[in-house]
């Protein structure tokens, strides 16, 4: 089945080919195909070394005159250049080195960023060891409360309030809250 539909889609093809073409136009009638190829493209044929040699040979005179034409228009921006060239060398060193110069200070890794990253490498550094010198005074509280008897009464304390037998604790009562000051916006 398939072959038959495919063989039917290739014949058609073909046929609409040939009558856009006009081809075979007579032979049509009687079923019968023209496969014949129309035109084909001219193929490029490459010449060979001595006709390149001869051409260029040829167009050099051209090529010479088109070189001297430029130059003839080129030659007084030249010459200006080559005059001035010491300067425009200076000025370009100059510029490079201006450059180079706010590079250097102002860029990702700069004199300005690098004293910003020093001035935060130094601050956390002494936030380190305060936190290291607290953390040590944690521990050493910590192992005293462990073992040491006279510490663990003392916390016991302060601040469960307790008390040895026949002892009296007394408590201060809270400071009294500050009056709430007057104003004469306020008595209006």
């Amino acid at each position: 089945m398939l072959p038959a539909l495919w063989h039917r889609t290739v014949v058609r093809i073909y046929t609409e080919a040939a009558e856009r073409a006009g081809v075979g136009a007579d032979e049509r009638g009687s079923q019968a195909m023209d496969l014949r190829v129309g035109r084909l493209p001219r193929v490029r044929i490459i010449p060979s070394p001595e006709e390149r040699l001869r051409t260029l040979v040829e167009r050099a005179p051209e090529a010479e005159a088109w070189a001297d034409r430029m130059m003839a228009r080129l030659r007084p921006t030249l010459t200006m250049l080559h005059s001035i060239r010491r300067r425009l060398a200076t000025a370009a060193v100059a510029a490079f080195t201006v450059w180079l110069f706010v590079h250097v200070m102002f860029g990702a890794n700069g004199m300005v960023v690098y004293r910003q990253k020093k001035t935060e490498y130094v601050t956390l550094q002494n936030e380190i060891r305060s936190l290291q010198q607290e953390n040590d005074r944690y521990t050493g509280q910590i192992k005293s409360l462990q073992t040491d008897p006279k510490t663990i009464e003392k916390e016991a304390r302060e601040q469960l309030h307790y008390a040895r037998p026949g002892e009296v604790i007394y408590v201060a009562p809270p400071p009294p809250a500050p009056p709430k000051p007057q104003t004469s916006s306020a008595q209006r």
